[in-house]
């Protein structure tokens, strides 16, 4: 995965907690935690902030970075932020992160 793409990593989801969302201030830390039973997709990784659920990894980029999360323990943190107003405008993304701390495999 190119550096350019972990570093503006979509959060999914978002507008089914956009009250918590709303709250957030324009950079924070996200912790990042796999939800293994998750029924709808097996490569859920959850995004919490401030101790709540704000929303999913894009599912097309979380197979790529699923292991790497899970091996990380029960909890990685990263950066995150608010999206942009074209972020928002273009995709409906509220919410980017930086993953460029996570160590992954060379293939990833």
């Amino acid at each position: 995965m190119r550096d350019s793409i972990r570093r503006r990593v979509p959060v999914v989801g978002a507008l089914g907690y956009i009250e918590h969302v709303r709250t957030l201030p324009a950079s924070f830390t996200a912790t990042l935690t796999v939800e293994p039973d998750n029924r709808y997709f097996r490569h859920a990784i959850a995004v919490v902030a401030n101790g709540k659920k704000v929303g999913y990894i894009a599912p097309e980029i979380a197979p790529n970075v699923y292991e790497a999360v899970k091996a990380a323990g029960e909890a990685w943190t990263c950066p995150a932020r608010r999206g942009s107003r074209s972020d928002h405008e273009t995709s409906g993304v509220e919410l980017l992160l930086d993953l460029s701390a996570l160590p992954l495999p060379a293939d990833a």
